[in-house]
């Protein structure tokens, strides 16, 4: 069996194709969404509210993951890094579609500023595979622990009896974890200062945003 390797032009098609799954498409899952294992509970008006705007902020943050590792993926310097990059891409399209999914459930939608926050982390994921694989890596690790953090904070501020969104949100902080440790076991490398604490505070500007828009 032939197997094609992919030029840039084919890269380059390939991103668009994700991008617009990613910003305007259902993306189809490749595993079934933990929350549908789980029985639905009531939820009155201001907690169904409150559910579904904490989960557009992880609905967001999953559109970001796509533009940053498909960036990052596009000036990747080895093979290795680039399957790398993609195959945990592919594990945050399932995020995408869990997410998508738990926001129609609750009678709520997508953040209407999708197309930004995918065109701003797609320019990062560049800027930072620009630099060399070593510092994209630590990127990634970066980016996953903040991310891994502010779930464990949304499990708790999650209404007590919302089990079906909590479930999404626990296997994506184990997904999380375990492609912050495998980047880290590819050489990422520690970002220098003060990059994590302007991750951070562009993380809770998006948070507060994507919370109502």
């Amino acid at each position: 069996m032939t197997i094609r390797t992919l030029s840039p032009f084919d890269r380059l098609l390939s991103g668009l194709e994700r991008a617009m799954e990613a910003v305007a498409g259902s993306p189809e899952p490749a595993r079934r969404s933990p929350g549908d294992a789980v029985p639905g509970a009531p939820l009155d008006d201001a907690e169904r509210r409150h559910a579904a705007g904490l989960m557009r902020i992880n609905h967001v943050g999953e559109v970001c993951a796509q533009a940053l590792y498909v960036g990052q993926a596009a000036l990747a310097r080895t093979a290795e890094t680039r399957e790398h990059l993609m195959h945990a891409a592919q594990e945050e399209t399932d995020h995408l579609a869990w997410c998508a999914e738990r926001l129609k459930q609750l009678d709520s939608r997508p953040s209407l500023l999708n197309p930004l926050w995918y065109a701003g982390s797609y320019a990062i994921g560049v800027a930072a595979a620009a630099v060399g694989d070593p510092i994209s890596l630590g990127f990634v690790v970066e980016t996953e622990r903040q991310v891994e953090a502010h779930l464990a904070e949304h499990l708790e501020r999650l209404p007590v009896q919302d089990d079906r969104s909590r479930a999404i949100l626990r296997q994506m902080q184990a997904d999380e974890v375990r492609h912050a440790d495998a980047a880290q076991a590819r050489g990422g490398i520690d970002l220098p200062w003060p990059l994590p604490g302007l991750m951070h505070a562009a993380s809770t500007v998006m948070k507060a945003v994507a919370y109502r828009i």
